[in-house]
């Protein structure tokens, strides 16, 4: 299953393999150069059919547990002071993705959207200290019945050109769900409450509506 927003370019693509693959065959007639052609043809559709890959993840929805948005690799765990929105510290957990993860972003968790902003920018690397802030990215923010109001960022990396956001300020939406998609390399930061119990480590991959990345903290914890 492929996602909506990879549908033109994979079409696109499909065609040019095909009519690349036709031309090799009966205009080159140098056996080495036409396999050289045909094979980076298909090399390229696969690509394009592994990035715009979209699985399906069933979810049944816990209150009590944030989960990972997207698929990648835990690169930051800290403590940060929040500007845009919260204007508070908060627990920053940010999630890398290379180009050959599923890059569909999934709602952490279930709740209300209270923010949603579209900021354009720069095109750092994606693990540049910077890019939460001066790339280009969305900030969407959600009320969560458990752990109040918690943010996410999809930030836009250095061949990210486009980010698509669903999230709709006073929208419900459910954890899980699709909630926009990243075009090419990027990252996704996580804004938590400083009670909560972050669950993963630095380096961790984890799989975007399956991972746990925190969980509410007991009295006990």
């Amino acid at each position: 299953m492929f996602h909506k927003e990879g549908q033109k370019i994979v079409i696109f693509t499909f065609f040019l393999v095909v009519a690349a693959l036709f031309a090799a065959q009966y205009l080159v007639d140098v056996e080495w150069a036409r396999l050289t052609i045909q094979i980076a043809a298909l090399v390229v559709l696969i690509a394009i059919l592994q990035f715009f890959r979209n699985p399906k993840r069933p979810v049944t929805p816990n209150f009590d547990e944030i989960l990972a948005p997207v698929d990648g690799k835990v690169v930051v765990i800290e403590e940060v002071d929040e500007p845009e929105y919260f204007k508070e510290r908060r627990r920053q957990v940010s999630i890398f993705m290379s180009p050959v993860n599923v890059h569909v972003t999934r709602y952490p968790a279930s709740g209300t959207v209270t923010y949603s902003k579209y900021h354009p920018g720069k095109y750092l690397v994606a693990w540049h200290p910077k890019s939460s802030t001066e790339n280009e990215r969305t900030t969407v923010v959600l009320h969560t019945p458990k752990f109040g109001e918690i943010g996410y960022r999809q930030i836009a990396g250095a061949m990210a050109r486009r980010i698509v956001n669903y999230a709709e300020e006073g929208e419900q939406v459910t954890q899980g769900e699709d909630a926009g998609f990243i075009k090419f390399g990027s990252r996704v930061d996580l804004l938590l409450p400083l009670n909560c119990n972050v669950t993963v480590k630095l380096n961790q991959k984890v799989t975007g509506a399956k991972t746990c990345i925190a969980s509410v903290r007991k009295a006990d914890d």
